[in-house]
């Protein structure tokens, strides 16, 4: 039996590969090697005057987050308490993530932290990081080179 060999085969088993690695955002606990911790997820966008930050915190309350900014990152760290049910009977499996998590957020540009807005709603942390005026007014000459043919 003759195989007509396909090339795009092996380039979408290999975008399946990759899209694997970056489904789960977990990574490993340097304490618990064998222990997972959730980190959000993040949304980062630039414009010409400030970066916007998006985190997604499900099920965290606004009281257990603690945001840090300096001009160069954003620190996030938190807690997500589990509830405490007491049940007689009964097996309960949870896919849900407890416990305490931190992340830090390296920014593309430099920002003003003393003016940063944000926003917590509906499980989703939105930071408003204005610029600071150097990056905003940032302009870079480019030399071209002339051929000498």
């Amino acid at each position: 039996m003759l195989i007509r060999y396909n090339p795009w085969q092996e380039i979408n088993t290999f975008q399946r590969q990759i899209n694997r690695l970056f489904e789960d955002t977990r990574v490993p606990n340097k304490l618990l090697e064998r222990d997972l911790i959730k980190v959000p997820a993040a949304e980062l966008q630039e414009t010409e005057d400030a970066i916007h930050l998006k985190l997604e915190l499900p099920g965290i309350e606004a009281k257990d987050l603690d945001v840090k900014v300096t001009e160069n990152a954003v620190y996030v760290s938190g807690e997500r308490k589990s509830e405490n049910k007491t049940e007689d009977k009964g097996y309960t499996r949870t896919e849900f993530h407890y416990g305490k998590f931190q992340r830090v957020i390296p920014l593309p540009a430099k920002i003003q932290n003393t003016d940063v807005k944000a926003e917590y709603k509906d499980g989703i942390l939105n930071l408003s990081l204005p610029k600071t005026q150097a990056e905003k007014n940032k302009v870079v000459k480019v030399n071209l080179e002339q051929d000498a043919a």
